[in-house]
């Protein structure tokens, strides 16, 4: 049974370790998520400064461009990151099935040995019964 008890322990490590990986991930995207948001309050403020909105305009501010950039950048990121989030998902689904199975093993087993038990001990109590019954029989 230790190797079982074992194997439970590891399995749910392993969970843990892919809800971290997940949360890691949900956290990445809401960062850039945030960040991109505030780049687009930056860039819609030095638009307003210089009251230019066309980036394809000569005199559009540099500060302006590379912040579009960036932001295009942090949303493709996050697309990205997003991809990963249900891969790593799917990957923690799949050890949470494992764990449960385990699980599921380690209970039937436990309630065979409950039951084998339960069985020795009946009949025990079934010998002693007869020991004492051909003892008030001969008496």
């Amino acid at each position: 049974m230790k190797s079982r008890e074992t194997l439970i322990r590891l399995k749910k490590f392993q969970v843990d370790e892919k809800r971290r990986k997940v949360a890691q991930i949900e956290a990445m995207i809401a960062d850039f998520e945030r960040m991109a948001v505030d780049l687009d309050r930056e860039i819609k403020t030095e638009q307003d400064r210089a009251n230019i909105h066309d980036p394809s305009h000569f005199a559009y501010p540099t500060y302006a461009k590379a912040a579009i950039n960036r932001r295009e950048n942090l949303r493709r990121s996050a697309g990205e990151l997003k991809q990963q989030l249900d891969d790593a998902k799917a990957i923690l689904g799949e050890a949470f099935e494992e764990l449960k199975k385990v699980e599921m093993l380690d209970e039937r087993d436990q309630a065979r040995e409950r039951a084998e038990q339960n069985a020795r001990e009946q009949a025990e109590l079934d010998r002693m019964g007869a020991l004492r019954f051909h003892q008030t029989v001969r008496a």
